[in-house]
């Protein structure tokens, strides 16, 4: 059945994160677009799509425009030698690191993963190379992470010496001092304890009950003597023990910085990428997820499209690769949450099953929209 003819065309945002392991942000925005204008060729679909400061933040960035992409000569944790992508403003004067490029979980196979070994040295790289390159303002995203190193190895790659109980930053990159860094991080963890760096994130990097103990305390070691190096107390900050204590590391060396800050991730590629922009010319916002469950209460980006939508005055309806009761209860009066699924099936089917249907989930909510006589 054929929907009715719309009114008039209406202006529809599209702005999702990526469906992780599986899809990009850009290709999930750009999929469920297609799928739209399928059933309304004569809108105006906007795509945005977004990241959370992890794993897909350069590329959801870059979407938007007024970015050039580099690479720098770097090591993943483990050491081996790969290329690491970042971007550049037009202008050379900013910068997007993304740590995962270098020092994520995805660059090491599940049989690979070693928490004890891993270490955030190529993202030290990268931005050494951002710096090399005459950046001064750097954005850093630090999701996705294969460390708990608490970012030892992005100092030893700006000059600092660092050994098992000392840190010494006489030699740290003077260039620093000019040097605005903001810090994508959407955790609030402190460095140690049950809630501390190890315990949190290690198990889902490859690291046991006994492991997670040792890292523990050689994060506490390391702590004790950044600290004494930098006079700074910063192991309960929260956001300490984001990306395996790499908040921890950064935040120790603040004075050595023009400027520091941690800021959301979400908040922060939406502003990037003109969310606000987009919106404002509006009918509809379209946002969504690999998985709306109940870890979108949490500041994921389901949640904080949902939430700008609703200060801009709009309807937001919310897609999800996998949707749980607990999801649509955290978007409830915020957005509309509708599932790709179409059949019971696996999570490695739904993965495997590429971009077709989150078009025709698209497809399914324009003629949705269609038929409730909007636009």
């Amino acid at each position: 059945m054929r929907a009715p003819a719309a009114k008039r065309p209406l202006t529809v945002v599209i702005a999702p994160d990526s469906f992780k392991g599986s899809l990009t942000s850009v290709q999930v925005a750009e999929a469920l677009r297609d799928g739209w204008l399928r059933a309304r060729p004569n809108d105006l679909v906007l795509v945005a799509p977004l990241a959370d400061g992890g794993e897909g933040t350069l590329v959801a960035i870059a979407a938007a425009g007024g970015w050039d992409w580099c690479e720098a000569a770097a090591h993943d944790p483990l050491g081996r030698p790969v290329r690491a992508r970042w971007l550049r403003s037009a202008d050379g004067s900013r910068g997007i690191v993304e740590l995962a490029e270098a020092s994520g979980l995805s660059r090491v196979s599940g049989r690979e993963r070693d928490p004890m070994a891993a270490s955030t040295l190529g993202t030290g790289e990268v931005i050494r190379a951002a710096l090399d390159a005459g950046v001064r303002r750097i954005t850093l995203g630090i999701g996705g992470s294969a460390t708990t190193d608490g970012g030892a190895g992005i100092l030893r790659a700006l000059g600092a010496t660092v050994t098992e109980d000392s840190v010494d930053l006489a030699g740290l990159d003077p260039r620093l001092a000019d040097v605005e860094l903001r810090i994508a991080c959407d955790v609030t963890n402190p460095l140690l304890g049950e809630r501390g760096a190890a315990a949190t994130y290690g198990p889902q990097k490859g690291a046991t009950l006994h492991d997670v103990r040792l890292l523990n305390k050689r994060l506490e070691r390391f702590a004790d003597a950044l600290e004494a190096a930098t006079g700074r107390r910063e192991r309960d900050t929260p956001g300490a023990g984001a990306a395996g204590g790499t908040g921890f590391g950064l935040l120790a060396v603040r004075d050595r910085l023009r400027s520091l800050e941690l800021v959301p991730g979400v908040g922060l590629v939406m502003d990037e990428t003109d969310l606000a922009g987009k919106l404002g010319r509006a009918d509809l916002v379209v946002t969504g997820e690999g998985r709306i469950d109940e870890q979108t209460a949490f500041g994921k980006t389901a949640l904080g499209v949902a939430m700008r939508a609703l200060e801009a005055g709009l309807p937001c309806i919310a897609v999800g690769g996998g949707v749980t009761p607990q999801g649509i209860e955290a978007l409830d009066a915020l957005a509309v949450v509708v599932p790709v699924v179409e059949q019971p099936q696996s999570v490695e089917e739904a993965m495997a099953a590429g971009t077709a249907p989150i078009e025709r989930c698209g497809e399914r909510i324009a003629r949705l929209i269609s038929l409730g006589g909007a636009g």
